[in-house]
Formats: C-alpha cells, sequence, structure tokens
C-alpha cells in the first residue's frame, strides 16, 4: 500500500522538486521509503507502506525494457496466478511483488489489463514508446485517484493535498460541489469542492497524450444478472465458500495482519473466516464510547472471546476534541460522515500492533443492512397508500415528537421515517439517505449556490433506483454501492486509516465475491423481516445468536450531544457570523436558526451542523491558508530531469 503521484507535461520536463513536494504531502501513506521516476516529460513519484516483498519491492516497477513504469497504491490478490500466466507468455520477473505484473499485463493486453486484476488499486503508468500516461482506478473505488488539468500539466495523486502542494489548483471552491456535499455528505465522481480537481471515477481509467485526455470505463455495476435458480442452501454453500476464499486471499501479507471487529455481523463473521484459516490467534482491535445506547463494545467482545481472538479496545470520549484539527488536515476530500472520528482513532490503535487489517465493509450494501431498507418495505405497505392530505398531516405529527439522546430512539425513527416515506415513491429511498432537504437548501444557500444546485448527483442516483431491470430492493442496492459505499464509506475508510499509516482490505467487495453476491436475487438477501438473510445462514453455526439476530447499530458518535455541550464552543467559533457573512455562500439567518435549535433541544440538525463545519475548517485549512503559486510555471522551463 503507497501514496503516488506525478506530473505530464506538454510543453517542459515537470520539475523534480515539485514531484518530491507532491510526495512530502503524503508521507503517512508510505513511512517506509519513497521512489520516483523521470523523463523528458513525466515525472511520477510514491511514498511506499511496506505489505508483500519488503526487500525488492520498492517502486516504481518496470517492464524488462524499462519502456513501461508504474507506481501503484494498493494490492494485487491474485498477482500470483496472473504472473504464472505472464511467464507462460515470454514475461520475466526480477521480485515477488504484486505491483511488478502490473507492466506485464499491460504489455500484454493494454487498456483492457484493468479488468484482469481481483485487487483493490490507482495505478499511474507511463509508457515512453507512445509517450502516454494511463491512469486507473480499480473497480469499486476502494483506492482513491484525484487529477487536475492545469497550466497544460495533467497531474494526478492519492489525495488532492499532492496536487496542491505543486500548485496544480486554483483553489476555486465548485458550488455544485458544496451542495452535493451538504446534501449527500460527499460528492459524487467526478466533482470535488474544488472546480479543477477531479476523481477518477471507479471502475475507470484515463489517458494523457500530446495535452489531450481520453477516459473509459473498464467495469461497471450491471443492470440485472439471471437467477441460477439454486436452493437457499446452495446460496449459503457457495456464499460461504467464496468468502472464505476472499479472506484467505486477502490475509497474504508479510507484515502482521489483524482486523476491525465491531461486533456487527458483517465484521464478526469476518473474523470468524480469519480465525479458521490462522494457525494463530487474529488479532481484533473495536472502539467504543462512554454513551451507552452508542457502545457496541459487548457484542465485540463476544465475538472475540468466541473466535479467540487478541482483542484491543479503545474509548472514543468527547475531550478528543483536538483530533478534529488533524481529522480535517486529512480529509482534503470533506466528508460529512460523523464515524470518520472513530476510524481514525480505532486505525491508529490498529497500527500500534498491526500494518495491514480487514474491514467489514460492503456487507450492507451487498446483503440490504441498512434501516432505510427497512424503511421502504414498511412505507410500500402503509404510507404509499396513503391519500396526500394523510401523508402531510403524519409528517406534520411526526415533526413533533420529541427528540432522544438517545442513537436508535423511537421518535427519533418515526420523523426519519416519515421524512421520505412522504415524498414521492422514486424519491423516497434518497432522503432517507440524504441530509439536506430541499426547502432546506433554498432556505440555508445564498442565491449563487442555489443557481449551482443542480441536483446532478442526486439524479444519477435515481437513475439507477428507477432501473428497470431489476426489483425495487436491488435497485436500491446498487446505488447505494455506486454512491454511498464508493464515494463515502470506502473514501472515509482510505484517508483515515493511511492517516494512521495502515493498510485496510476489504474481502465483501474482492471480486468474487461481489460477482457472486451480484446474481443473487433480493428474496434471499431480505426474508421475513430479516437483513441478510443468506449471509447469517452461511455463518449461522460460527457466531453466537445474539450477534446474528442483533439491530444494526452503524458505525457513528454522540455527535448531536457534543455539539450541545463540550463541542459548542468549537461550534460557535467555525460558524462565526463575520465567517459566514464575508464567505457569502450560506444565509446567516439561516445558519443561526440551525444553532439554536439544535442547542434548545427542538431539533436535531447535527448532520447540517456537521457538514457546515467541516466545510468552513476545510476551506480554512487548504483554501484560505494556502500559499501563493511561485512566479514560475508550474514546470522547470528549459531544465532537463
Amino acid at each position: 500500500m503507497c501514496g503516488i503521484c506525478g506530473i505530464a507535461s506538454s510543453i517542459a520536463p515537470p520539475s523534480r522538486e515539485l514531484i518530491r513536494r507532491m510526495c512530502d504531502a503524503i508521507v503517512h501513506r508510505g513511512p517506509d521509503g519513497e521512489g520516483f521516476y523521470f523523463d523528458a516529460c513525466i515525472g511520477m513519484g510514491m511514498r511506499r507502506l511496506a505489505v508483500i516483498d519488503l526487500v525488492t519491492g520498492d517502486q516504481p516497477m518496470s517492464n524488462e525494457t524499462g519502456s513501461v513504469q508504474v507506481v501503484f497504491n494498493g494490492e494485487i490478490y491474485n498477482y500470483r496466478e496472473l504472473r504464472r500466466q505472464l511467464e507462460q507468455r515470454g514475461h520475466r520477473f526480477r521480485t515477488s511483488s504484486d505491483t511488478e505484473v502490473i507492466p506485464h499485463l499491460y504489455e500484454q493486453y493494454g487498456l483492457d489489463f484493468p479488468s484482469r486484476l481481483n485487487g483493490i488499486f490507482a495505478i499511474g503508468l507511463w509508457d515512453a514508446e507512445l509517450r502516454r500516461l494511463l491512469v486507473v482506478r480499480d473497480r469499486l473505488g476502494v483506492k482513491p485517484l484525484f487529477y487536475a488539468v492545469n497550466h497544460q500539466c495533467f497531474y494526478f495523486g492519492s489525495e488532492i493535498k499532492c496536487i496542491l502542494a505543486a500548485n496544480g489548483s486554483d483553489l476555486n471552491i465548485d458550488l455544485e460541489g458544496v451542495d452535493q456535499f451538504l446534501t449527500l455528505e460527499y460528492t459524487a465522481s467526478p466533482s470535488t469542492l474544488l472546480s479543477d480537481v477531479k476523481k477518477l471515477p471507479a471502475g475507470s481509467w484515463l489517458t494523457w497524450k500530446d495535452g489531450k485526455t481520453q477516459e473509459g470505463v473498464f467495469w461497471r455495476l450491471p443492470d440485472s444478472q439471471s437467477d441460477p435458480g439454486w436452493s437457499d442452501e446452495q446460496w449459503a454453500r457457495g456464499l460461504r465458500e467464496v468468502l472464505d476464499d476472499a479472506v484467505k486471499r486477502q490475509m497474504v501479507s508479510d507484515v502482521p495482519l489483524g482486523a476491525f471487529l465491531s461486533g456487527g455481523v458483517d465484521s464478526s463473521i469476518l473474523v470468524s473466516a480469519m480465525s479458521r484459516a490462522s494457525n494463530r490467534p487474529v488479532r481484533t482491535f473495536s472502539i467504543g464510547f462512554a454513551e451507552q445506547s452508542y457502545n457496541e463494545l459487548h457484542y465485540a467482545r463476544q465475538a472475540a472471546q468466541r473466535c479467540q481472538t487478541d482483542h484491543t479496545e479503545v474509548i472514543l470520549r468527547p475531550d478528543y476534541l483536538n483530533m478534529v484539527e488533524e481529522v480535517v488536515y486529512h480529509m482534503d476530500q470533506p466528508i460529512g460522515d460523523f464515524s470518520v472520528f472513530p476510524t481514525l482513532l480505532v486505525s491508529k490503535a490498529a497500527r500500534e500492533n498491526v500494518t495491514v487489517a480487514l474491514s467489514g465493509d460492503g456487507g450492507d450494501e451487498l446483503f440490504s443492512g441498512y434501516d432505510a431498507y427497512i424503511a421502504d418495505r414498511l412505507a410500500q405497505r402503509t404510507v404509499d397508500r396513503f391519500p396526500s392530505f394523510t401523508k402531510t398531516a403524519l409528517r406534520f405529527v411526526a415533526n413533533r415528537l420529541p427528540l432522544s439522546a438517545k442513537k436508535k430512539g423511537w421518535c427519533n425513527g418515526l420523523r426519519r421515517f416519515f421524512e421520505g416515506a412522504c415524498q414521492p415513491v422514486e424519491w423516497q429511498h434518497m432522503r432517507w439517505m440524504t441530509f439536506l432537504s430541499t426547502a432546506q437548501r433554498k432556505e440555508l444557500y445564498s442565491p449563487d449556490v442555489c443557481l449551482k444546485a443542480s441536483q446532478a448527483a442526486e439524479r444519477a442516483i435515481i437513475q439507477y433506483l428507477d432501473n428497470p431491470g431489476s426489483d425495487r430492493l436491488q435497485r436500491q442496492l446498487y446505488a447505494d454501492t455506486r454512491f454511498y459505499l464508493v464515494e463515502n464509506i470506502l473514501c472515509k475508510v482510505d484517508m483515515m486509516s493511511m492517516a494512521a499509516s495502515l493498510e485496510t482490505r476489504v474481502p465483501y467487495l474482492d471480486n468474487e465475491v461481489v460477482d457472486f453476491v451480484l446474481r443473487m436475487p433480493s428474496r434471499l438477501k431480505w426474508r421475513g423481516g430479516q437483513r441478510k438473510y443468506i449471509l447469517k445462514r452461511a455463518y449461522s453455526q460460527d457466531l453466537p445468536r445474539d450477534i446474528l439476530a442483533r439491530r444494526k447499530q452503524g458505525f457513528s458518535i454522540p455527535l448531536k450531544s457534543w455539539l450541545r455541550r463540550e463541542w459548542n464552543g468549537l461550534m460557535h467559533d467555525v460558524l462565526e457570523e463575520r465567517r459566514i457573512r464575508r464567505d457569502g455562500l450560506f444565509n446567516w439567518r439561516a445558519v443561526q436558526r440551525l444553532v439554536h435549535e439544535h442547542e434548545s433541544g427542538r431539533a436535531n440538525h447535527s448532520h447540517i451542523l456537521w457538514g457546515l463545519m467541516v466545510f468552513h475548517m476545510w476551506k480554512r485549512r487548504f483554501v484560505e491558508s494556502a500559499v501563493a503559486p511561485p512566479a514560475v510555471n508550474l514546470c522547470h522551463l528549459g531544465t532537463s530531469p
């Protein structure tokens, strides 16, 4: 696992100093070493976190002749199989690193090579013969890749701060990106909060040659799959086999390895599979809270005891206020998800003992784990059949129910349910997965932001939800996989784990697991009110019933209470009137009302307020504090590398 970066120029050799500066900005992603490649119009760099082939796995790595150069962030799980195939075709290898298969695979298959990789990856590849740069991102975007085209140069990097370090962005805020961020808590590819910095979409590639770019897609979620007509038992056995195999593949490491264990179904199944595949106790790491309604440690302990793991626990308390600046620094692509804090803390705890951690991310989107899927079933049987005036009355009553400080209070759930259930059917799921209504946006945004609030990302999500090729639940799972999982969950885990120099792997998103589950009919993911039916059946003998039958908690923090107490001063400092009015992006009176209603307990605006706080802290850190661009252009004119 590494961090990668580079500059390609159509006018002059890229500066060695700028490439080094880009690498320095992501040293946390790779504390074990660095490497560089320079040619007449390309400069690439990488920071290495050594995991596979510790001795000879340094990058950049090339083919036999040096005509194909690669920097690579991630892991290729089927590299041994690919290596054997390539050797049979005459390719010769110098190392035992997974990275080395990439230049040879490119030589053999050209732009089609990424479709043959089973792994998590972001790749920068320079073809010296074609004088072409290629950047690639894995099927589900587990590893990030950002790019910018500016000043006749093409910049790319694992984090936006790479590009900012090379002054590759003009730092103009994308107002449509701001709208996406506050509404969804993330920006959907290719958007970011900076107008000229883009995210390479998952499952895609982009080439740069002679100042021109070309984009392509090597994998996308299929519209529908044919049901092979298997029995429940056949599906359960097949699922267990492919998931166990994925866990074994992803346990290959030359450094210590462990797992995150929340005590939920997904992580507990993962740890169970790891324990059966290992001849020593698995290292597991959990996080808890002083607030009991948020604390899942007793379930994590149950799973740890059942699987006989070497277990570590940490507690996140509100006095961890000093983490905020650190979190914001590592969120150069902001995310409004509160769980960035426990993710960073548990990653730091894990890194004290291991270099690699397996994570249960992806299970909810593949197997129907979120409350929104329950809400949709309930709405179909009740509210969808009511006349509009009844829906309006129900929503009015629900909005006046008292709020609870608990994480999963009944009143909180009813209010949230009717917010979505009273929408048109095609927008219900969208509303349950968003945090800012159309009316709230009109009140909160300045006229300029309102003009840019195009709802482009929401319309893209609706296209998935309206796909006629699959049933309603499958469409929701597809939409949440493509957007919420890729743009929020995986991005958050990568940023916070790499901030701690920890590699995370996601067995549920292994190619073979995903391909298997995509063929699975939705009746196996939801059965008789039970979420993740087939997953639980496949592992029913491995875990305590308490864990398999428990309600999903979610990996969050009690921010609504903290903003009223321990973090209240921070909120007032960040959302200070002078700053809001100076920026001109938001209506100060609307912000003031949100703060007052939240403090008084009349409403829970923690999602909106935290989104505003993150945006302004990010803006202050990366836009307002940025150094001025150098007087000389971004390439050293006339200087050879």
